[in-house]
């Protein structure tokens, strides 16, 4: 059945620039969930549409009883303006798909395409979940799965090209391939006054600036070296003219974990050295920290499963370390076993050179029939 993939590779490709001409963002999805919908409706596959909000689940069965497994693929783009020069760049000002959801979501209708049409090929069922607003917290997820997304599911896989890896190769790792993606807000507020008699005042910059100082020293000195661990302040804002000292200022970050234990620490810390070096000027400070998507942890027998397909595939497979980046994936390994891989994209012949999230950002589109035949082939490994 695998093998069926390479006849409808120009039409998963022609699937993927439609969805990259038509981005749409997270938890605004209409047009893309619809054309999903539209397409599993002229193949007969039996579907649910706006399932858990935008998402659409499809279910098909092969010829007789036996497990059921789960493929998912996202489908939301990022705010990004697509500066690309190709006939497919996005026709939506400010909105692009800058992280290739778009090859996801085609690579999965081309499993739905063929799996519909050789059912006599396999026991059991394949559950495709297609997927709104991972890019954005609280995410998708957790409504798809509240919806019942994963109801009689076994196992569920979940892939991911990857800029950073070449195409032909896949990547993939045993426990944690992804980190706690976590956000904060700093509120500091001081006493503002005249930049020429700063003793009247409370400055807001001094005490942000020691804080963010200060934060580095988390990781360096309070966090075991061997757990990974990053915190960025990403965003600093206050002020208004040259020669006022301002009321307050604003501070944002992430904090990137794997640890729930780091994470605890990181917490701790943070609000400890918030309220000594405000305490010390005077200030007083408002702290949000919201805990993002959960790391991705693989489950050992499923990231084995995942190996060998790709090898009886003949494909290249690397182990690669974790990566710090966040994926609501999370959220469905925590529910049931599976894995989450990465599949190369990368080619400088073609121009696909640009990280994730980058405004030109393209991927090499022969990654979504590898992206297609590595899924299909597990789904089909697991319920045989």
């Amino acid at each position: 059945m695998i093998e069926h993939l390479k006849q409808i590779e120009q039409e998963m490709i022609q699937i993927r620039r439609h969805f990259h001409k038509n981005p749409e963002l997270a938890f605004k999805e209409e047009n893309t969930p619809k054309y999903i919908s539209e397409y599993l409706t002229k193949l007969g596959v039996e579907h649910e549409a706006n399932f858990g909000g935008n998402g659409v689940v499809a279910k098909i069965k092969g010829s007789g009883e036996g497990k059921t497994i789960a493929l998912r693929a996202d489908f939301d783009a990022l705010p990004i303006q697509d500066e690309k020069d190709v006939a497919y760049r996005s026709e939506i000002p400010g909105v692009m798909h800058a992280c290739g959801h778009d090859a996801h979501t085609a690579a999965l209708l081309g499993i739905a395409n063929i799996a519909s049409k050789n059912r006599d090929e396999f026991n059991g069922e394949i559950r495709l979940i297609f997927q709104h607003a991972e890019e954005l917290s609280p995410g998708g997820a957790i409504s798809m799965l509240k919806a019942g997304c994963l109801e009689g599911v076994d196992a569920i896989f979940g892939v991911h090209v990857a800029s950073d890896v070449p195409t032909g190769m896949a990547s993939y790792g045993y426990g944690p391939v992804m980190a706690n993606a976590d956000d904060f807000t700093i509120e500091i507020n001081g006493k503002g006054g005249h930049a020429a008699t700063p003793q009247l005042t409370i400055d807001p910059i001094i005490i942000g600036s020691s804080i963010v100082q200060s934060f580095q020293q988390i990781v360096s000195r309070r966090v075991d070296p061997l757990e990974p661990a990053v915190i960025s302040i990403c965003k600093f804002i206050s002020g208004t003219a040259f020669n006022i000292i301002p009321d307050s200022c604003l501070l944002e970050g992430t904090v990137r974990t794997y640890s729930e234990e780091v994470q605890e620490i990181i917490i701790n810390e943070m609000d400890q050295i918030l309220k000594a070096e405000c305490e010390k000027f005077g200030a007083t400070y408002k702290l949000r920290y919201g805990k993002g998507y959960p790391a991705v942890i693989n489950h050992d027998a499923e990231t084995t499963l995942f190996k060998e397909v790709l090898e009886k595939q003949s494909k290249k497979i690397e182990v690669k370390p974790p990566k710090m980046g966040g994926e609501d994936f999370s959220y469905y390994l925590k529910e049931r076993p599976g894995a989450f891989f990465f599949i190369g994209a990368r080619n400088e012949a073609k121009n696909a050179i640009y990280p994730h999230h980058h405004p030109k950002f393209d991927i090499d589109e022969d990654a979504i029939l590898h992206c297609a035949e590595a899924l299909l082939g597990v789904a089909l490994a697991y319920l045989r």
